[in-house]
């Protein structure tokens, strides 16, 4: 019996008034058909259920276990083409995607792999939001602070080394309920490395967010947009979207900005229904912008939405 009462005293006194209708253990036992052995168990099991799981500090997420993947067919013996494939969009215009994004759509439609350039099937106006993050320009917090204020959602495709580099803003991103993609530990051309290697790269990345800040993703972007079928088809194998782009301009380049204005005119002028939007988060013009754009696009009756909103 004291070695009952011992365990019963690291549980807090709301479980035993729950668990006993407010009654002492010895009351429980003598009026209740239950035997001290049944309630060592009861007390085991409810001490393993209330165990508490070790959290991210920089989240206050669970953290999760890792992720382990066995690559399917490591030689490529079904000579699936390793042709690189430089993703290319054309420039959208009236509201249309240009014909090059609708040809890679259509393209990524008939290989059947979980991957998009724009959104073909939603009937509403939707925009989906995307950066690119490969290292920190001091922008990325002002971007934050607009999409909060203007409560729309992007997602963050991010660099292992700037997961590393940026943890708070990382976690800050997650807590304000943005995506952060997958975009590779090192940021290879995955059209030149092996299937292994593909896999390699995308694990570390996703087992860095589960163990350090208890976040996993499904949403993959191919560093500097290089890919083959090869490696569309490992990226797919691994429960993975791939997200490419209908709506960019060349703003990753921090040492030719041309303002706030350039921007905003580049951008909207490029807007269509259905577009993924790519921007840097490195560049100080889309940070000046991005709420012009942003209320530009809703003036205009369209929808930003989280990539989980698109049905592949």
């Amino acid at each position: 019996m004291k070695k009952i009462i011992l365990i019963i005293s690291f549980l807090p006194i709301l479980f035993l008034c729950s668990c006993t209708g407010g009654k002492t253990l010895e009351e429980d036992e003598a009026n209740a058909p239950v035997t001290v052995e049944d309630r060592r168990e009861t007390v085991s099991a409810v001490m393993s259920a209330t165990s508490f799981a070790p959290t991210s500090p920089l989240t206050g997420r669970k953290i999760l276990p890792p992720a382990s993947f066995k690559v399917n067919d490591p030689d490529n013996s079904r000579k699936l083409s390793t042709e690189k494939i430089e993703h290319s969009f054309g420039v959208a215009k009236d509201g249309k995607p240009h014909e090059i994004a609708v040809g890679v759509q259509n393209n990524l439609d008939r290989l059947g792999y979980k991957a998009f350039c724009y959104d073909t099937k939603s009937a509403e106006k939707v925009l989906y939001l995307t950066f690119d993050c490969g290292w920190e320009n001091g922008c990325t917090s002002k971007i934050l602070d607009t999409l909060k204020e203007k409560q729309v959602p992007a997602a963050f495709f991010c660099t292992l080394d700037h997961i590393k580099s940026s943890p708070e803003l990382i976690a800050r991103m997650i807590n304000e309920g943005h995506t952060v993609g997958n975009h590779s530990s090192k940021h290879p051309d995955f059209s030149k490395i092996s299937r292994q290697r593909m896999a390699d790269e995308i694990l570390e990345c996703d087992n860095y967010l589960r163990s350090n800040f208890g976040y996993a993703t499904s949403f993959f972007r191919f560093p500097e947009g290089s890919y083959s079928e090869n490696s569309l088809e490992l990226v797919d194998s691994m429960g993975y979207t791939s997200v490419f782009w209908s709506c960019s301009y060349a703003d990753w380049d921090v040492k030719k900005t041309k303002g706030g204005e350039y921007a905003f005119e580049t951008v909207t002028a490029r807007l269509h229904p259905g577009a993924v939007i790519l921007l840097h988060s490195v560049s100080p013009d889309n940070a000046e912008a991005l709420g012009d754009i942003i209320d530009y696009a809703v003036q205009n009756g369209y929808k930003f939405k989280p990539l989980s909103y698109y049905k592949p």
